[in-house]
């Protein structure tokens, strides 16, 4: 494709305007829907004999474009031609792949645009061709049908609870045997979890093909007010580096959470059946320097405890963190304002209570180091007592930079996010409250 057009995409808007001008009606229409005079060179499939096409980049720089481009090419090309399109979940594989903005409608020109029947979750080309939609949430209905292409969209966030992203994948890969050349094109902005890092280790051998990219080689396309805004909040943070960079980011050795385990952990929504809801503080030693880790977790009927959110704040003021503390517990209707007191102690619980001296504060102290309180609760993590609803990735960050051992390696001088967290989860699951005793015979 490059070969073709590749140097009419890196020709000035005035020479591309005359060019146009220089064509009829029909080729003008044409024109806006001819991929490889609009794509950038990373947005194009690679040469070589590859598998898999695994295309990874941060958020905005046009994966989901490159990948239904790949779709249209080929099923124009080839009327045989049977297609899965493997999101993690039917809703957003129509949402994204299908009806999305950058979807396989909106690429394809009007007059050969395809058909979709949402009831049989398929998509037809006026040649023949065929795509079928699958969850990776579902990996046994991949298990039989035969296809000759497929595209994968965030293999990332694919389910890994019974290990369903693998499984999925596998039964994908077992299915594709149908024409001479089948390929896979994979679409995802970078996470550590076990399937991502399975492609990644076939490159050398040439069965995996990586274009990597950040959101900045799309910077043309994008809004100026998008790109401000995420440099302002964002710039240096490892979020930005996974997110924006398209960074894969690794496990630091002897960490007592994995992002994987931290993956396995997530959920979409939160059970409304919740027992026990407790705030934790980490209060600041100073205005000047340390966060107050602010966490909000709570236990549900079903024994599992879940982190709902991080009101963690930094360079804060004792009136302000109290504030947030007291808004945040009558937000979640907190049945405990769990503060830790080593540091000002009787003043952490005047200052809670000037905020709201209605708040139920219980005072922890520390007899042991951040890492040492922290193990009983990764192990929690480790045994899927624990969820994450949503993400935090300031908090999650923190999390896998505490070391067996005792050390630090995370962002920040101090894990302030974790430490809160780890008195949350203790107060809920590891704390006498927390153990079940017989007080009557």
């Amino acid at each position: 494709m490059t070969s073709d057009f590749g140097w009419l995409a890196e020709q000035s808007g005035d020479v591309q305007k005359q060019i146009v001008a220089a064509l009829n009606q029909e080729e003008r229409n044409e024109f806006e829907f001819h991929w490889g005079l609009l794509a950038r060179a990373a947005q194009l499939p690679p040469d070589g004999d590859w598998r898999t096409w695994l295309i990874l980049a941060g958020r905005g720089f046009g994966k989901t474009r490159a990948g239904a481009e790949w779709v249209r090419m080929v099923a124009e090309s080839q009327s045989e031609a049977r297609i899965a399109l493997v999101s993690s979940s039917l809703a957003e594989a129509r949402a994204v792949m299908i009806e999305g903005e950058s979807g396989l409608l909106a690429c394809s020109p009007p007059e050969r645009r395809p058909t979709f029947e949402a009831s049989l979750r398929r998509v037809r080309y006026p040649n023949g061709a065929q795509v079928q939609l699958y969850s990776a949430a579902e990996p046994e209905s991949l298990r039989g049908p035969q296809h000759s292409h497929a595209w994968c969209d965030e293999i990332g966030k694919w389910p890994l609870s019974h290990n369903r992203a693998t499984r999925a994948w596998d039964n994908l890969l077992m299915g594709l045997r149908l024409g001479q050349d089948p390929r896979i094109t994979v679409t995802t902005t970078p996470r550590a979890v076990p399937l991502v890092q399975r492609l990644l280790d076939q490159e050398q051998s040439g069965a995996t093909a990586i274009t990597r990219g950040s959101t900045y080689d799309n910077a043309t396309n994008l809004p100026q007010r998008f790109l401000a805004a995420v440099e302002e909040e964002y710039a240096g943070s490892q979020l930005a580096r996974q997110e924006i960079a398209g960074e894969m980011l690794l496990d630091i050795e002897g960490a007592l959470w994995t992002r994987t385990m931290l993956e396995t952990a997530r959920e979409t929504s939160c059970s409304p059946d919740l027992r026990r809801i407790v705030v934790a503080v980490d209060p600041p030693i100073s205005t000047n320097g340390d966060e107050c880790g602010i966490i909000v977790a709570a236990q549900g009927s079903d024994g599992i405890s879940r982190v709902l959110a991080d009101c963690s704040l930094g360079r804060a003021q004792p009136d302000q963190w109290a504030k947030i503390v007291a808004d945040a517990a009558a937000h979640w209707k907190a049945d405990r304002v769990v503060a830790e007191a080593n540091q000002g102690g009787a003043m952490v619980e005047s200052v809670l209570r000037a905020a709201d001296n209605r708040l139920p504060v219980k005072l922890v102290h520390a007899s042991r180091g951040k890492v040492a309180r922290a193990e009983p609760v990764a192990a929690l993590y480790s045994s899927g007592r624990v969820r994450h609803c949503g993400h935090f990735p300031q908090l999650e960050d923190q999390m896998c930079g505490l070391l067996i051992g005792g050390d630090y390696s995370g962002p920040g001088r101090s894990p302030d996010r974790a430490d809160a967290l780890v008195w949350a989860i203790t107060e809920l699951m590891l704390g006498p409250a927390a153990r079940p005793s017989v007080r009557h015979i």
